[in-house]
């Protein structure tokens, strides 16, 4: 599958943007007043000819309140229109072409390594005014996340991860390298290898760096490849959808690919601490205390609260290069999706530039973001008293920004860092956005990139 534009071409099947209301085409007037055509948001209509070909097509954007209310809302339309190619031919402010450009390469996208799925067989030239090479790029990084997070775990353990990380290193001329299994502890990883001992599957860390110019930006993505709470064993409800506990690896791991792509001047370094929390008699448990890499010990009260434990030695070896920025992301808690449902992607910022720049980005690449605090005040929580830090502190209270407050205790030479407590799921159907695994951030991080690394 590849999402991308049609090539231009002279035969090319006018395509009129409509918002509701607008004055329609006039040769389509009739036609449309006919079948009730108003511009309505998702709404499509195909004009013949008098020879019964297509003539025109029309797609309504609907009111600007209307595509508040529903992202890449036009796009619904793809599926509609009839096999061929379509150029746009109307004239809209750059951000409503811009959306629905990548909207378009998006709703292309279908997960069908397992059944028979139905592709939209309509093609779109890449509009005047946008970039097309650089929203085909992202729809590629953005197909890797999906792909990465809908394959099971049967198929997508640690082994299948870090194969999947050494075949991007090798299409971008990225090196990579990985810690496994014991030699995580020869090498100072105590805590991913805690989580991960209890699996059949080796717990590893994974390596990769690109560029060898520019500002250092470090991606730190939680690779728990499925979570069964261990000890603290999730209800099967809960258990259902940990597939996807590997979204911020898969996040990452998207960026990176988009980052490459487009040759962006920054050196680059990805590390996934790569494992899969499972249920053993060597499995961590309630009530050890480990020691991390930082040095800091933690005492564990929930082995359900494992993303973090792995995430922290990770962050411990990225702050040990000091880099510009430093990004960590991960389907971290329940208590984000509590606080701002699926949609929005919860991020925490050290820096206030660097948490202007991301709203920027977010607003112009339709990848909706919420700033949430690293509150201080909040410390005395995850400090239990008989080791450093808690991973899972009692109460309930503020669960999103106590992990938050636990992972930036491991970055205290880069003054720089921001994290992502991401859902990585869809779940319900939406236009440019199935049911399923999806990556958030990553569009707005690469927007803001520019701005907050002055590249």
């Amino acid at each position: 599958m590849t999402l991308t534009f049609a090539p231009q071409t002279d035969t090319a099947i006018p395509l009129y943007l409509i918002e509701k209301g607008e004055a329609l085409p006039q040769s389509a007037q009739t036609w449309a007043e006919a079948n009730g055509f108003t511009g309505a948001l998702g709404q499509c209509l195909v004009v013949p000819a008098a020879t019964g070909a297509v003539e025109m097509a029309l797609v309504g954007l609907g009111t600007a309140q209307a595509r508040k209310r529903k992202r890449f809302g036009a796009v619904a339309a793809r599926g509609k229109l009839p096999d061929g190619v379509y150029q746009l031919a109307s004239t809209q402010p750059k951000q409503i072409t811009q959306e629905f450009a990548l909207g378009w390469l998006l709703e292309g996208y279908r997960f069908d390594r397992y059944a028979k799925q139905s592709f939209p067989k309509a093609q779109l030239v890449a509009p005047d005014g946008v970039d097309a090479a650089q929203l085909e790029a992202i729809a590629a990084g953005e197909l890797t996340t999906r792909d990465l997070i809908n394959t099971p775990a049967e198929d997508m353990g640690p082994d299948e991860l870090e194969l999947a990380a050494r075949k991007l290193a090798e299409a971008h001329g990225a090196t990579i390298s990985t810690i496994l299994g014991k030699s995580l502890l020869d090498q100072n990883f105590p805590m991913v290898h805690a989580v991960g001992r209890a699996a059949t599957r080796a717990p590893r860390l994974i390596d990769m760096r690109w560029g060898d110019e520019g500002p250092a930006l470090t991606l730190v993505g939680k690779g728990v490849c499925f979570d069964t709470g261990g000890l603290n064993l999730k209800p099967g409800g809960s258990m259902g959808l940990m597939k996807k506990d590997m979204g911020g690896a898969a996040t990452v791991l998207g960026l990176a690919q988009m980052i490459m792509t487009l040759g962006l001047k920054l050196r680059l370094r990805v590390l996934i601490p790569a494992v899969e929390n499972a249920v053993a008699g060597n499995a961590f448990r309630p009530g050890d205390i480990l020691t991390s890499r930082k040095g800091l010990t933690v005492e564990i009260n929930n082995t359900d609260a494992e993303g973090r434990l792995v995430l922290a030695d990770a962050l411990a070896l990225a702050d040990e290069d000091k880099p510009d920025l430093i990004v960590s992301m991960a389907t971290l808690t329940g208590a984000a999706r509590v606080a701002v449902g699926p949609d929005l992607s919860p991020f925490y910022a050290t820096e206030t530039g660097d948490a202007d720049a991301l709203r920027k980005g977010a607003q112009s690449s339709a990848d909706p973001v919420w700033e949430m605090p690293f509150w201080e005040p909040y410390e005395a929580m995850i400090e239990p008293g008989i080791a450093d830090l808690d991973n899972a502190p009692k109460g309930g209270f503020a669960g999103s920004i106590t992990a938050a407050l636990f992972l930036k205790r491991f970055v205290t030479d880069t003054p720089r860092y921001m994290h992502f407590d991401i859902y990585g799921w869809n779940p319900t159907a939406a236009p440019a956005r199935p049911k399923g695994g999806v990556g958030m951030g990553a569009r707005a991080l690469l927007d803001a990139l520019p701005e907050m690394l002055e590249l």
